[in-house]
């Protein structure tokens, strides 16, 4: 398995592998990194689980631009849901401690980012809370988001179906209501090639609005340059293909 680091905005893995092989020898090096666009209460029933599947789309996700807040009263409770973007697990503790209310009756949560997730149910009876507000994040497909619902007890129990279509329905129209937009991740890649073909190269690389392009001439070979850049996921195969037909010598692209 590749080691992993995973950093606030950025997800690297770090493998050398075989050559891809082509008709032609390529050699491709890429890191994908990902580009974007908890305290009290966390000893209360909190439930942490992996999802079965990845929301980032073949490398690109959506989340909400900025933070969002809807109030609804419901048998006189009154149950504000606050939802905010958060780029990692981290920035959750954050984003609790600035909305938590410590004067509301409960403060229940749920976030996902990527394959994780957790959620909280903050002294309600067990899965009526939490869960729902988890479930609301999920049907939104949205990623990369944390939703707090806090609940000022209005003396009316609502019981357990009513607690879960409470925490679930305000969540899901918060999230409803917010702005989203979509984040495309980014892959480092590298090419070798001859100094007479870095022109043809450079043109294919600004044709296709690549970002921070480095080149590197110690690579050990005579006039041989390692020229490495940063383009969005979704277009690799379109660039790779077209430095192919532009290059009329061999290249060598492996990938790491």
């Amino acid at each position: 398995m590749p080691a992993v680091a995973l950093t606030k905005y950025n997800l690297i893995y770090h493998q050398r592998a075989a050559p891809i092989k082509h008709n032609r020898s390529i050699r491709i090096c890429a890191s994908i990194l990902g580009i974007g666009c908890i305290a009290a209460g966390a000893s209360k029933a909190m439930v942490t689980t992996a999802a079965s599947s990845s929301s980032s789309n073949g490398g690109a996700y959506t989340t909400i631009k900025e933070r969002v807040r809807f109030e609804k009263e419901i048998k006189k409770s009154k149950f504000i849901a606050i939802a905010g973007p958060i780029p990692d697990e981290q920035s959750a503790q954050s984003f609790l401690s600035q909305v938590r209310d410590q004067r509301a009756t409960h403060n229940c949560w749920a976030y996902k980012v990527g394959d994780q997730y957790r959620s909280n149910d903050d002294g309600e009876p067990s899965g009526t809370a939490g869960k729902p507000i988890h479930s609301a994040i999920e049907s939104s497909g949205i990623d990369r988001v944390m939703v707090v619902v806090i609940r000022h007890f209005g003396g009316i129990k609502l019981g357990t179906g009513g607690l879960v279509r409470a925490y679930g329905g305000v969540a899901s129209e918060c999230l409803r209501n917010a702005p989203t937009c979509l984040v495309k991740s980014k892959v480092r890649m590298g090419v070798e090639v001859s100094f007479d073909l870095l022109g043809v190269l450079y043109h294919q690389l600004q044709s296709f609005q690549v970002e921070d392009i480095k080149q590197d001439y110690e690579t050990g070979k005579d006039g041989i340059t390692m020229v490495t850049f940063q383009v969005d996921f979704d277009r690799i195969e379109k660039l790779e293909d077209a430095i192919k037909s532009h290059c009329s010598r061999d290249l060598v692209f492996y990938k790491r």
